[in-house]
C-alpha cells in the first residue's frame, strides 16, 4: 500500500509539473498572438514585455485564488539542540530513512498558515533556472547583435555611463534607502534587521537598467542612431557592472564583532573583488570566443553547417557556466563572448550557419525574455514570502529617480567637455526617462530571498519593474515627440548612394560630413586598437584581413604562411562583415582618375584605379580591401581636404 501511495504521489507530481510548464507555454503563445495584433494595428502604448506581465498577473490570480489548497500535513519538530541550519536532513521514520531539503525560514507567526497549494510551489522556479538557462541567451544576443559602428563612435561615453554612472547610482540609492530604513525603524515599520550593506545591495540590484521597451520603439521608429547607441550600449554593459557590483558588496566582510560596520580594508578588498571578477570574466569570455574562431577557421566544419552551428551554440553557452564554475560572473563572460564571436567567429562561418546562429539566438532571446516577464506577473501572486512596505516602496521610487538624475546629467556635462558632437539636453532627458528596470534586476533580486531584508527588496523590485515597463515604456512615443527627437533614421544602413551622373569622392555633402564625424568621434582607444586588430588579429583568427605575409616582419614568414588562411590568397573578394567598423584615417586613402593618383594629403603618383567602359570605377585591390574593412564598399570613400568630381560617361 505504501509503494502504491508513493507511485501515486510521483504521478501526481509529474502531472503538476506538466501543467505548470504548459501554463507558461500557453502564456508565451498568447503573448505572441497579441504582439502580432498590436503590430498589425500599430499599437505602441504597450510593449510585448508589458503584455507578458499582464497575462502572468491574470494566471497568477487564478492559481492563487482559483485553485483549492491541499490540507496541511506538516508537523513542526523541535531541534533545539542544533545551533545551525542544515540544507539536507535525513529523517528516520520507523526504520526507513527519508531525505528532506531546506526551502527557507518561516516566521513563528506564520507557522500554522503555511500555504499548502502544491501548484503554487510548482510554478515557483528555482532562481538558478533564471541564471543558468534564461539569462545566457538574453545577454549573448545583446553582444552578438551589437552594431559596432555606432557603439564604437560613442564608446567613451558608453563606458562612462555604464561604469561610473552605475557606481554613482548604486551608492546614491543605497545611502538614500539607508535613510529610509532608519525612518522605518523610528516609526515602527521595521520588524527585522536591515543593514547598510543590504541597502547598498539593493542599490546595485536596482541600478541594472533594461530599456527593452524603449529600444524596441526606437528601432521601430528609427530614432536617432546616436541616442539609440548610447542607451543600448549603456544597458548592455550596465547589467554586467551591476551584477559584479552586487557580488562585490556581498563579499564585503569587515573584521571584528560588528560585521556590518565600515572597514577600510574590507572596502578595498571589495574593490579588488570587483576588478578581479570583471577582468577575469572579460578574459574568459574573450578567450572562449577566440578559441571558437580558431576551431572554425582551421577545421572544415563549414562543410557541415549543422555541426558548425551546434558547436557555436555549445561553446557560447558553456562560457557562462564555465565562468560561474570558476567563481567569476557568467553575465560578463557571455556578453564579451558574444561580442568576440560577432567580430571574429562570424566571418569563419558558412552562409547557412551565419543565418542559423543569428536566428537561433534571436528566437531564444525573445522567448527567454518574455518568459521572465510572464513569470514576474505570476510571481506577484505565487511567491509566498512577499513583504510590502509602503514607506520602503515610496522611498525606493524617489531614490531611483534621484540616482538616475545623478547618473545622467553630471556625467553628460563632463562628457560634453570632450565631445565634438554634444549630448543635447533632449537626449539627456530621454536617457533619464528611459531608465527602465527589467529582467536583470528581477533575476538579481530573486536569487536570494532567504532573509527579511531580501524579501522586502524583491517585492519592491517587482513593483518597480511593473511601473517602469507599463508607465515609462508606454510613454516613450509621446516623450520622443515632446522632446523633438528625430525619427526615421535607419540605424543599420547608410544613406543610399546618389544616382546622378557624377559621384562625389570628397566633399562637404551630408554623406561626407557624416563619415568625417564618424572618423573624428570614434573613441581614441578604439582607434589605437583598430590597426593592431586589422593587421594581425583578423588575419590570424578569420579568413578576412590582409595576409600576414604582408604585415609581419620577413623573418616571420613561416609562421605567417601557416596562420594565414588559403582563402585570403585564393579569393580576391575577401569576406566582409555585416557590421564592420567604420574608421577612416587621413593619409591612408587614395582616389585615382586617368594617370594620376591623389591621396588625402594631396600627393600624387601613378594610377592604380581606372574607370571602366560601362561607367563604373574600377578600384585597386588595396582600395577594395580598405573599403570592405571600413564597411563602406557600397559607397565611395571620403576624407578631408579635397573635393574630386568624376564624370561617369565614357569619353573614349
Amino acid at each position: 500500500m505504501e509503494e502504491l501511495a508513493t507511485e501515486k504521489e510521483a504521478e501526481e507530481s509529474h502531472r503538476q509539473d506538466s501543467v505548470s510548464l504548459l501554463t507558461f507555454i500557453l502564456l508565451l503563445t498568447l503573448t505572441i498572438l497579441t504582439i502580432w495584433l498590436f503590430k498589425h494595428r500599430r499599437v505602441r502604448f504597450l510593449h510585448e514585455t508589458g503584455l507578458a506581465m499582464i497575462y502572468g498577473l491574470i494566471v497568477g490570480v487564478i492559481l492563487r485564488y482559483g485553485t483549492p489548497s491541499t490540507s496541511g500535513r506538516d508537523k513542526p519538530i523541535s531541534c533545539s539542540q542544533e545551533d545551525r541550519l542544515f540544507t539536507t536532513l535525513l529523517v528516520n521514520v520507523s526504520g526507513k530513512f527519508f531525505e528532506y531539503t531546506l526551502k527557507g525560514e518561516i516566521s513563528p507567526g506564520k507557522i500554522h498558515n503555511v500555504e499548502q497549494n502544491d501548484m503554487l510551489r510548482k510554478v515557483t522556479f528555482d532562481p538558478e533556472v533564471f541564471f543558468n538557462i534564461l539569462l545566457p541567451p538574453i545577454i549573448f544576443h545583446a553582444g552578438y547583435s551589437l552594431k559596432k559602428r555606432h557603439f564604437f563612435r560613442n564608446l567613451g561615453s558608453i563606458l562612462a555611463y555604464a561604469f561610473l554612472g552605475t557606481a554613482v547610482s548604486c551608492f546614491i540609492i543605497g545611502n538614500l534607502m539607508y535613510g529610509v530604513v532608519k525612518l522605518m525603524k523610528l516609526v515602527g515599520q521595521l520588524s527585522d534587521k536591515f543593514y547598510y550593506t543590504d541597502c547598498l545591495l539593493f542599490g546595485a540590484i536596482i541600478s541594472a537598467t533594461d530599456p527593452v521597451t524603449v529600444l524596441a520603439i526606437f528601432n521601430e521608429l528609427h530614432a536617432d542612431v546616436d541616442l539609440y547607441a548610447l542607451l543600448f550600449g549603456e544597458s548592455v554593459l550596465n547589467d554586467a557592472v551591476a551584477i559584479v557590483l552586487s557580488s562585490s558588496i556581498v563579499a564585503y566582510q569587515p573584521t571584528g564583532e560588528n560585521t556590518h560596520a565600515f572597514d577600510a580594508a574590507a572596502f578595498f578588498k571589495s574593490v579588488g573583488v570587483f576588478l578581479g571578477i570583471f577582468s577575469g570574466s572579460f578574459m574568459m569570455g574573450a578567450v572562449t570566443g577566440v578559441v571558437t574562431a580558431l576551431v572554425t577557421k582551421f577545421t572544415k566544419l563549414h562543410c557541415f553547417p549543422l555541426l558548425e552551428t551546434a558547436l557555436f551554440f555549445l561553446m557560447s553557452w558553456s562560457t557562462f557556466l564555465l565562468a560561474e564554475a570558476c567563481g567569476f560572473t557568467g553575465v560578463v563572460a557571455v556578453l564579451f563572448c558574444g561580442i568576440t564571436q560577432a567580430h571574429y567567429t562570424y566571418n569563419n562561418l558558412s552562409v547557412e550557419s551565419r543565418s542559423r546562429t543569428k536566428q537561433l539566438f534571436e528566437v531564444l532571446h525573445f522567448l527567454a525574455e518574455n518568459f521572465i516577464f510572464s513569470y514576474m506577473g505570476l510571481a506577484l501572486f505565487t511567491f509566498q514570502k512577499h513583504i510590502f512596505s509602503p514607506v520602503f516602496i515610496i522611498g525606493a521610487f524617489i531614490a531611483i529617480f534621484l540616482g538616475r538624475a545623478a547618473h545622467i546629467y553630471p556625467l553628460s556635462f563632463l562628457l560634453n567637455l570632450g565631445r565634438r558632437h554634444k549630448i543635447s539636453w533632449n537626449f539627456q532627458h530621454m536617457m533619464m526617462f528611459s531608465g527602465l528596470r527589467g529582467a536583470m534586476a528581477f533575476a538579481l533580486a530573486i536569487r536570494d530571498t532567504a532573509t527579511y531584508s531580501h524579501q522586502m527588496m524583491f517585492s519592491t523590485t517587482l513593483l518597480i519593474v511593473f511601473f517602469t515597463v507599463w508607465i515609462v515604456g508606454g510613454g516613450t512615443t509621446p516623450m520622443l515627440s515632446w522632446l523633438n527627437i528625430r525619427v526615421g533614421v535607419d540605424p543599420d544602413q547608410d544613406p543610399p548612394p546618389t544616382n546622378d551622373s557624377f559621384q562625389v569622392l570628397q566633399g562637404d555633402g551630408p554623406d561626407s560630413e557624416r563619415r568625417n564625424r564618424t572618423q573624428q568621434e570614434s573613441a581614441w582607444l578604439f582607434r589605437l586598437w583598430y590597426s593592431f586588430d586589422h593587421n594581425y588579429l583578423k588575419p590570424i583568427l578569420t579568413h578576412s584581413g590582409p595576409p600576414l605575409t604582408t604585415t609581419l616582419p620577413s623573418w616571420c614568414g613561416l609562421i605567417a604562411r601557416c596562420l594565414t588562411s588559403p582563402q585570403v590568397y585564393d579569393n580576391q573578394e575577401q569576406l566582409r562583415e555585416e557590421d564592420s567598423d567604420f574608421i577612416l584615417n587621413d593619409g591612408d586613402l587614395t582616389v585615382t582618375y586617368g594617370d594620376t593618383t591623389i591621396t588625402a594629403n594631396g600627393s600624387s603618383g601613378p594610377h592604380t584605379a581606372t574607370t571602366s567602359l560601362d561607367g563604373r570605377r574600377t578600384k585597386s585591390s588595396s582600395e577594395e580591401a580598405l573599403e570592405r574593412d571600413l564597411g563602406a564598399a557600397d559607397h565611395e570613400v571620403t576624407s578631408r581636404g579635397t573635393r574630386l568630381v568624376f564624370p561617369l560617361e565614357d569619353n573614349a
